[in-house]
């Protein structure tokens, strides 16, 4: 990884009262560094320390710059604040986060919020997880932005692997799921399926 992304990990042991898995594994968390939160939460997703690495998120960006048809219309502030990322801080966009998945063969499905997250199959064989991105404010009002979280299930048990925690927060169970992602929902929260690609 290169200097500045990279990665704080941490692992816990299942059943030490931290962050167990429900079958007696170990969680992945990664903590956040700048705004290298989409870094992170599909790190947390995959639950492998640099499954994805900057250099690699970068190399994604860069290409969706490439295919860009408004690239004519940039102005002098462009190369730092660049279509699909910042090139200082990382704050990756959607487009990053899908091109990514689709790398490893997954699939993103943009969630329909008028739905509701009751509408969620969160026992299908193919969810690999989910990535909800959230309005943040920070500095008292001053700074806003959106932040990438990952939430999966670890052998059983679902866990929030938000890189701003210090550790993965368990959900008790699915209902509890269901009831935070509708609490993300209507606070203008955007919720994407990641489902393993047939």
């Amino acid at each position: 990884m290169e200097p500045g992304a990279k990665s704080e990990a941490k692992q816990g042991e299942a059943g030490s009262g931290a962050v167990g898995g429900g079958g007696g594994g170990k969680v992945y968390h990664e903590r956040q560094r700048l705004q290298f939160c989409l870094l992170h939460a599909l790190n947390n997703l995959m639950q492998e320390k640099e499954c994805f690495t900057r250099a690699e998120l970068d190399r994604i960006a860069g290409n969706l710059v490439l295919s860009d048809p408004n690239k004519d219309q940039w102005t002098p502030l462009s190369f730092i604040f660049r279509p699909h990322h910042n090139v200082v801080t990382g704050n990756y966009d959607v487009n990053v986060l899908i091109a990514a998945l689709e790398a490893r063969k997954k699939k993103v499905v943009w969630h329909d919020r008028r739905k509701g997250a009751s509408s969620i199959e969160l026992d299908a064989e193919v969810l690999v997880g989910l990535m909800i991105n959230v309005p943040l404010r920070r500095f008292r009002g001053l700074w806003t932005g959106r932040h990438w979280v990952a939430i999966r299930s670890i052998d059983g048990t679902w866990f929030n692997l938000d890189s701003d925690l210090s550790e993965p927060k368990q959900f008790k169970d699915k209902e509890n799921v269901i009831a935070f992602l509708d609490s993300i929902l209507n606070q203008g929260g955007e919720l994407m399926v990641v489902l393993q690609d047939e």
